[in-house]
């Protein structure tokens, strides 16, 4: 599903070159469930951003289910994030004018989808997440769990091969948190390949498999 080669990202401001990544090679395959963790600063978030077209490397080759996306033009790498990748945020990233439903429908309309099929599918992956009762309310009217539902059935709505999760928990208590979890898994599952970064050694435990980042390489097992 994701293959990276010798991927480098270096910021550089005036006359110092800051590397964010530094060599990365790793491969995800498809049905994975895969953590990515380490200390803040260590390029954990950057690595997702390349994953998922938001960002490009400096240096090295992504190959994302089978196609080169290093030398795709903006466009196209637009198409195929929009196609593909389903994102979770921390902040939950919900628009504050739209309600619920409008949220969970955007990807389809970037999509092109019928308007008939939007709300079909809407009606069908709010009563999956729990949250079918808050369809017309506002993301200030959610709780924080029941905010970060609506993010997942944004991520998921358009039926992506594969899920970003930065932080998916960590403004989440302990109980809504092992519910997104869940949720999570669940769609894991279900076959979706999903990359999550996170501190928490409780999340990662729903993991199959953990990528620790330490300045921006990527270790073997460490404490962090």
């Amino acid at each position: 599903m994701i293959k990276i080669e010798n991927v480098s990202k270096s910021f550089r401001t005036e006359e110092v070159e800051t590397f964010a990544l530094r060599g990365v090679s790793l491969d995800v395959n498809k049905g994975e469930f895969v953590a990515i963790m380490g200390p803040s600063g260590c390029g954990k978030s950057t690595l997702l951003n390349i994953l998922g077209l938001l960002d490009n490397p400096s240096d090295g080759k992504y190959i994302l289910d089978g196609t080169d996306v290093s030398s795709l033009k903006e466009k196209q790498r637009t198409g195929l994030r929009k196609g593909k990748i389903g994102f979770v945020f921390q902040n939950f990233n919900l628009i504050d004018e739209l309600t619920v439903e409008e949220n969970v429908e955007l990807p389809l309309r970037y999509l092109n989808v019928s308007a008939s099929e939007r709300k079909t599918r809407v009606k069908e992956v709010l009563e999956r997440m729990g949250i079918s009762h808050r369809a017309k309310h506002f993301p200030q009217q959610l709780s924080g769990g029941q905010q970060q539902r609506a993010a997942i059935a944004r991520a998921v709505i358009a039926r992506p091969e594969l899920i970003l999760a930065d932080e998916p928990t960590g403004n989440l208590d302990s109980k809504n948190g092992q519910e997104v979890m869940d949720l999570l898994t669940e769609l894991n599952r279900e076959g979706t390949t999903i990359v999550m970064v996170t501190h928490s050694r409780h999340d990662a435990a729903y993991t199959n498999r953990v990528i620790n980042l330490f300045d921006g390489k990527i270790v073997d097992n460490m404490d962090l």
